[in-house]
């Protein structure tokens, strides 16, 4: 007689229906992540799994078990903070609007706030990733944690892709394209915060995953984290709309709580997608040699929510007050 896979029971509890199926728990989905990523799942199953979770959404307790385990693994290469860093995921890549939000981390990063940025690039095509991005920059990738660790230290910035801290992550956000979908690991890797930093931003697509995100986030002890609906899926503010930016941050007593915040439109007309994506004009734009009234709200934007995020303003005006400051004294000659 045949004996039942120890990870069928996941999959099952996941798609038995819609009168027997539920969510999982946290201590489910912590096992069940724990197995994939000690390669003790079949493919096929690998594969069921995944796209269960994508069709009825992750809970924020799934969200707390998938991540948890990750960060198990995690830990045994980044075993200790890197710095007081500022942990900006970026795992969507940009097809409409241009990458400004890299210019806004790199503005913090020139101010001497240090930016720790890890993602994964090239799973969706047609898209414009972090990684393509900062080499046309002059910026280094990383290829491991000691490096990223001493590029924060001199430059105050650093990117390491996803496969150099946790491969088996990379590789199921790699099946992107032959799945057809997403899948759960682009949502949890937002959350990771493998710097083990103190003030965390994500950038979500979905909106129904912003409060997702902020109550896995309470429940894991994150501090500090901004979650809001960014361009494309990236920590970008988009300027010509509303941005409802959900917060976990300390109360006059002590407590770490939720919070949420609207930040209104910084421009009045919706901009239409770009007709080409380049990195020339980020670096037109921060010399000074062209005019983008989008870039540069969206950048200004951008930094204000992380100037927030970090303390360094009490209210929206003084961080888009800070921020724009720090725009216009930029160094026009950085790159």
């Amino acid at each position: 007689m045949s004996v039942e896979h120890p990870f069928a029971k996941f999959v099952r509890i996941l798609g038995k229906g819609k009168q027997g199926s539920r969510s999982l728990s946290e201590t489910e989905a912590y096992e069940a992540m724990g197995m994939v990523l000690r390669d003790e799942v079949e493919d096929v199953q690998l594969g069921a799994f995944l796209m269960l979770l994508r069709v009825k959404e992750e809970t924020d307790a799934e969200l707390c078990g998938f991540i948890r385990a990750a960060k198990e693994f995690i830990d045994s290469s980044i075993t200790s903070p890197l710095g007081n860093t500022l942990d900006w995921p970026s795992y969507s890549g940009k097809h409409k609007h241009l990458p400004w939000y890299v210019l806004s981390a790199l503005l913090l990063a020139h101010n001497k706030i240090p930016v720790f940025m890890h993602g994964a690039g090239g799973h969706t095509e047609g898209r414009l990733y972090t990684e393509n991005i900062l080499p046309e920059l002059g910026i280094n990738i990383c290829n491991s944690v000691d490096e990223a660790r001493q590029q924060i230290a001199s430059d105050h910035f650093a990117y390491l892709p996803l496969k150099n801290f946790c491969p088996k992550l990379h590789d199921i956000i790699d099946l992107r394209n032959t799945l057809g979908l997403r899948s759960p690991v682009h949502t949890m890797a937002r959350l990771l915060n493998p710097s083990k930093a103190d003030h965390v931003l994500i950038g979500i697509f979905h909106p129904s995953y912003r409060p997702v995100h902020q109550d896995a986030a309470l429940a894991l002890a994150y501090k500090n984290i901004s979650v809001f609906k960014g361009e494309a899926g990236e920590v970008e503010r988009k300027p010509d709309a509303r941005c409802l930016v959900q917060r976990i941050m300390e109360n006059e007593q002590g407590d770490w709580v939720k919070a949420d915040e609207e930040w209104p439109p910084l421009i009045p007309v919706r901009h239409v997608k770009e007709t080409g994506m380049s990195v020339k004009p980020l670096i037109d734009l921060w010399r000074g040699d062209i005019s983008h009234d989008y870039g540069v709200n969206a950048i200004v934007g951008t930094t204000a929510i992380a100037l927030q995020n970090l303390g360094k303003a009490d209210s929206q005006e003084q961080a888009l007050d800070l921020a724009q400051q720090l725009w216009q004294e930029r160094d026009l000659t950085r790159f």
